[in-house]
């Protein structure tokens, strides 16, 4: 892990004001390792510049609080929500991610306002969706 803590991937402004515990798993740790050292760290990598995650490991409690998806691959630590900051930055992540990096699910969400990523080792099905 070069670019990215896991501090960084648990971070969430709404646990912080509902004083939810978002502290990840083992296992959660374990997956995001997986996704830093297969996608974000090469991705970072590739653009050249600091890449922020909106949104990565969230715990039960925080999923349900911000109307998270039961199955999201956010509460296993196999999932990250990034940003550079502009659509057209977002746009040019989600390209380097589906021609360049192994990944399960890449997303274009809202135009690329942001872009969800998810990596799960051994089983990616490479899915492209937009949201």
């Amino acid at each position: 892990m070069k670019h990215f803590t896991i501090k960084e991937l648990a971070h969430s402004d709404t646990a912080l004001a509902k004083g939810i515990d978002n502290f990840p798993t083992a296992e959660a740790i374990n997956n995001l390792t997986k996704l830093v050292d297969n996608v974000l760290d090469p991705l970072r990598e590739k653009y050249g510049k600091p890449i922020l995650v909106s949104s990565g490991y969230r715990s039960a409690i925080l999923n349900r609080s911000v109307n998270g998806a039961t199955s999201s691959q956010h509460r296993l630590g196999e999932a990250a929500d990034i940003t550079v900051g502009s659509k057209e930055g977002n746009r040019k992540l989600f390209e380097i991610i589906k021609s360049e990096l192994p990944f399960d699910q890449l997303i274009d969400e809202k135009d690329f306002s942001w872009v969800h990523v998810s990596f799960r080792e051994g089983r990616n099905r490479k899915q492209i969706l937009k949201l």
